[in-house]
């Protein structure tokens, strides 16, 4: 039972994040460029209007599917109950790999925006 708790808070813990990250960064992105804190890349360093543009953005979806994500993974978690530890296991790795592979594809729909409302120098298009 405490193997099952404790992995429905790792399972948990990433659409959380997100979640909170992103509620985080719509209301109150980081200000200024900066190489620590937000989301940093070579486009959305190119002005101050495209790193806003992008933290706002990243907020914004980061929020959306953190808050998507978490319910199916707590009932994903649900249907584990009663396992075996490694049954639980084995779901719970394949639940934290699809989550981490859509963490890393929601960067796809912040670049294409970007580079949509953006020239090559980090300039508005208007």
């Amino acid at each position: 039972m405490w193997f099952w708790i404790f992995m429905l808070i790792c399972n948990s813990l990433i659409p959380l994040m997100m979640w909170g990250i992103g509620s985080w960064f719509e209301k109150k992105p980081p200000e200024g460029i900066n190489g620590v804190i937000g989301y940093r890349t070579k486009r959305s360093m190119k002005s101050q209007e495209a790193w806003d543009f992008a933290q706002r953005y990243m907020g914004r979806l980061w929020k959306r599917i953190g808050s998507n994500m978490l319910v199916p993974s707590i009932v994903i978690m649900l249907f584990t109950h009663g396992m075996t530890e490694d049954g639980i296991g084995n779901v719970s790795l394949v639940l934290i790999h699809v989550q981490m592979i859509v963490l890393l594809v929601s960067i796809y729909p912040v670049e294409k925006a970007l580079k949509q409302k953006f020239d090559e120098n980090g300039k508005s298009k208007k």
